[in-house]
């Protein structure tokens, strides 16, 4: 007889199926047991509820007060066969794992709210709009509403906040981008429910989970802010086509499929009248070459919206002339659309709108201007939104790559109008009337336009044959499609690391000759370069409101380091800027203060010498067991570098960098804080911790320290951990990689600087009092500073961090030549880390600092050991 837990495993694993489906999930099978139950004993499954069943199971807009029961019946019945599969795929891809996620109370308790609370919000959404769109809200009113699209969508949504931060803003995102793009464009009852159950349902989630729902900006990354603008231009190219697929589309921005779709409707009225007329003839060939139309048509009249798409992507990646591109579009459509909504206005009728071409065009119906302003504002708004985040487009390609697109574009284009014309001469029978070689000609532009826009212009001819058919509208798509790949490419083209005229001058001269730990990050973007009249150094500066901010010391040959600092502050006061030198070592202060400078501490850098590096002993006793408990996990440091990881890898790098941004209420920072744009440098090593199956569970970056052309060192830059993962994965990575390069001959690492951060030497895993003779009160200032940031941004705790690791501390200074500037410098250094913080973002940081509670200073020490490390998403602060 087996053991009583072998018996309960054994009959455990022979239960049924359906008893395990059961057992995770009851009300979502039983719901689609009902869901059929319902049809197919009411004969609705292939036609859905008719006759005298439907009011009284199907929503619609006078459901309330008289049949309000339909509010709850109506998710049990679809209107189609294919409705009930599709309802029935939908709830049991989310039900079954957001039941046994959620429990089957929450879970009941989020889809019965969604859904009932999303009917009565498209309710209400309907009676508000008789007053702006009254023929809109009458048209609604004959519409209705069955199937439990709205509750599946609503538990989804609430089934996010059980997500953490960045799958959760993504998934929304997705979520509510599709529905209000369907809500937007298609208009249907159905649509606006489904909108509102899935509002409901992400306030109700929260709620659900004990906690209040949060109303705040999101914060993101420039990654994550490049997806978000690229998304949103997407959404707005994929709206006119989902408006032109449906075959009565009626919301409020319907009207703009005509600028995107522009093969318009004839109805077989008109096409009767215009064929029968002979002074008609070349209207009656246009209007059956849109009825006609193939796939090369339908992709020529969605020439703006793919056109769109591509773009996207390249917003996506950063790009700048993607982002130009997308401005010229978007602002060419908001005149586009103030024309067309102008003659409306002028001609239409208060039901229909005549529009340029072949017969009359319905418009939705809106007799309110709101209505056809609504429309105009759209591309008008994605102007605007693309403007203001211009900065995020600044990636270029490499030099000459637009000049070479514009000539490969044109000799495709001269290639097919080439081809178009010897082909067409070839076919000339096969149009109507035929075409001599002039005609052809005049008419090679016409092709390569979208179709539908030349029809206020008569065509010289028309294709009868499909030959003739195939060449008339397949050169348009050859040569778009063309076009695209050719663009998709310069997208694709690997971004040159110079961002700067000097740039790639001041990386040789850094590699050839030295500077200090931090040197590397004057390569990064928004960094100008002074060189000296040797030509063999250079300082990185930006200049901010009058003050040239320098990041490290001058890099060149040492003996010229005085030399350089008095000819560059020369030159500043030539330019009428006032320099100022930011994170200098303790040598070049002394030198700056024998010259009659001010100088304060601003951070604390942490140096670990490898000679001798064993981490033996009880101080190192952390350190050990993170390493003993990764090899346990089996969990490995791995190095790579960004081009050479492979897509699995950067993709969950990316991944915790936007989680840890996604947490904060404040942007990253930036200047001597790297982000994960600067990953991305063949010279910059990462670390992973990763295990076996390829999970990354933490990451380092690496910064190289050259000395007189050799690596003698490398900097840690950029540190994020996985909330979920490994705890202990930044201590097992710093020291992995301090045992790793002490093998290959390098002799210390750098773990950067901790701002407003300063030792306790008694104590350093405490921040350092006060120091009575310091500069005045500056220095009291900075450490008050240091303690209110510190909720925020965790210098002081990251310092202390660091302690555990036993290094030797090398102060590091801001050097000014006259304290009257000492305010224009704050300025200067604030607008340096913090470049994109917004007004709202200004303020979130003031309320947190003046909440920040008062406590008093411990009077004892504690066990460096004991000090937590840095959370999941924190970094070295440089």
């Amino acid at each position: 007889m087996l053991p009583q837990h072998h018996v309960s495993a054994a009959s455990s694993g022979t239960r049924p199926l359906w008893q395990e489906i059961l057992r995770g999930a009851p009300l979502t099978v039983g719901f689609v047991l009902a869901f059929w139950a319902a049809g197919a004993l009411s004969s609705s499954l292939f036609s859905g509820p008719t006759g005298a069943l439907r009011p009284h199971v199907a929503a619609t807009a006078h459901s309330l007060p008289g049949n309000w029961w339909a509010l709850l019946t109506c998710a049990l019945w679809a209107q189609n066969l294919g409705g009930y599969v599709l309802g029935t795929a939908l709830v049991l891809a989310v039900g079954m794992p957001l039941e046994r996620r959620m429990g089957s109370l929450k879970f009941a308790a989020a889809a019965l709210a969604s859904h009932v609370l999303g009917i009565g919000a498209a309710l209400a959404l309907l009676a508000a709009a008789r007053q702006t769109m009254g023929s809109w809200a009458q048209e609604m009113s004959g519409h209705l509403f069955l199937g439990p699209s709205a509750l599946t969508a609503g538990v989804a949504m609430a089934g996010t906040a059980m997500m953490p931060t960045l799958w959760r803003r993504r998934v929304r995102l997705v979520v509510f981008a599709l529905l209000v793009l369907l809500a937007l464009y298609s208009g249907g009852f159905a649509d606006l429910v489904r909108l509102g159950a899935a509002g409901t349902g992400a306030l109700l989630g929260p709620l659900l989970l004990g906690r209040p729902p949060r109303f705040r900006r999101p914060v993101s990354s420039r990654h994550e802010g490049r997806v978000l603008i690229a998304l949103l231009v997407a959404v707005s190219a994929a709206g006119p086509v989902v408006a032109g697929l449906v075959p009565h589309a009626a919301g409020p921005l319907s009207v703009l499929r005509f600028l995107f779709t522009n093969i318009q409707p004839v109805d077989p009225q008109t096409l009767q009248s215009l064929c029968t007329d002979p002074g008609q003839a070349k209207d009656c060939a246009a209007a059956q070459l849109q009825l006609r139309a193939g796939a090369g048509g339908i992709f020529m009249a969605i020439l703006p919206s793919f056109l769109l798409l591509l773009l996207a992507d390249g917003l996506r990646r950063g790009r700048r002339f993607a982002w130009a591109g997308a401005v010229l579009i978007q602002l060419a459509l908001s005149l586009l659309a103030g024309i067309t909504i102008a003659g409306v206005l002028q001609r239409a009728a208060p039901d229909t709108a005549a529009v340029e071409g072949i017969g009359t065009i319905e418009a939705p119906g809106y007799p309110h201007p709101f209505s056809l302003v609504l429309p105009l504002l759209l591309p008008v708004v994605l102007s605007i939104v693309l403007l203001i985040t211009r900065r995020l487009f600044l990636v270029a390609a490499p030099p000459g790559t637009y000049t070479r697109l514009a000539l490969q574009i044109f000799l495709v284009g001269a290639a097919l109008g080439a081809f178009y014309l010897l082909a067409g001469l070839a076919l000339a029978g096969d149009f109507t009337p035929v075409p001599g070689p002039a005609e052809l000609l005049a008419d090679i532009p016409d092709r390569f336009l979208p179709l539908g826009y030349m029809l206020d212009v008569s065509p010289a001819f028309f294709p009868q044959s499909t030959a003739a058919v195939l060449l008339y509208e397949g050169i348009g798509v050859i040569f778009w499609a063309a076009t695209a790949g050719l663009v998709l490419n310069t997208f694709l083209r690997a971004a040159p690391i110079q961002h700067n005229a000097g740039a790639a001058r001041a990386r040789e001269i850094l590699k050839t000759r030295q500077g200090s730990s931090l040197s590397w990050m004057t390569t990064w973007p928004g960094n100008s370069y002074w060189f000296s009249s040797t030509g063999e150094s250079f300082i990185a500066y930006r200049v901010v409101g009058g003050i040239a901010l320098t990041l490290g010391v001058p890099v060149g040959p040492g003996p010229q380091t005085k030399a350089t600092f008095a000819d560059f502050t020369r030159f500043c006061t030539g330019e009428g800027w006032t320099p100022c030198f930011y994170s200098v070592p303790q040598d070049l202060r002394d030198h700056a203060a024998s010259l009659g400078w001010g100088s304060v501490q601003v951070a604390q850098e942490t140096i670990l010498p490898l000679e001798s590096m064993s981490f033996r002993g009880k101080k190192f006793q952390d350190i050990r067991t993170a390493m003993n408990n990764a090899a346990k996990a089996g969990i490995r440091a791995e190095w790579t570098t960004y081009a050479t990881a492979p897509f699995s890898v950067l993709a969950q790098i990316q991944e915790l960098s936007e989680e840890w941004v996604a947490d904060k209420k404040l942007p990253e920072m930036g200047f001597t804080l790297g982000s994960l744009d600067e990953l991305n440098d063949p010279d910059v090593r990462l670390l992973l911790a990763i295990d076996g199956h390829q999970r990354v569970h933490a990451v380092l970056s690496w910064l190289p320290v050259y000395r007189n052309g050799i690596i003698e060192g490398w900097t840690l830059d950029y540190m994020r951990r996985r909330s979920t993962g490994f705890r202990a994965g930044i201590e097992f990575l710093i020291a992995s990689a301090a045992l790793s390069l002490k093998d290959e001959g390098c002799g210390f690492i750098s773990l950067s600087g901790a701002p407003l951060a300063r030792v306790n030497t008694d104590s350093p895993h405490l921040p350092a009092p006060s120091d009575p003779q310091a500069a005045g009160g500056l220095d009291r200032l900075l450490d008050w500073l240091g303690a209110t940031l510190e909720p925020v941004y965790g210098f002081r705790s990251l310092l202390a961090f660091k302690a555990k690791f036993q290094p030797h501390y090398e102060p590091l200074y801001m050097l000014y030549p006259d304290a009257a500037s000492l305010p224009a410098i704050g300025n200067a250094v604030t607008r340096a880390y913090l470049p994109t913080i917004s007004l709202g973002e200004s303020l979130a940081l003031a309320r947190r600092i003046l909440r920040r509670p008062k406590r008093s200073q411990p009077a004892g020490g504690r066990n460096p050991t004991h000090v937590p490390g840095p959370k999941h998403g924190d970094g070295p602060k440089g």
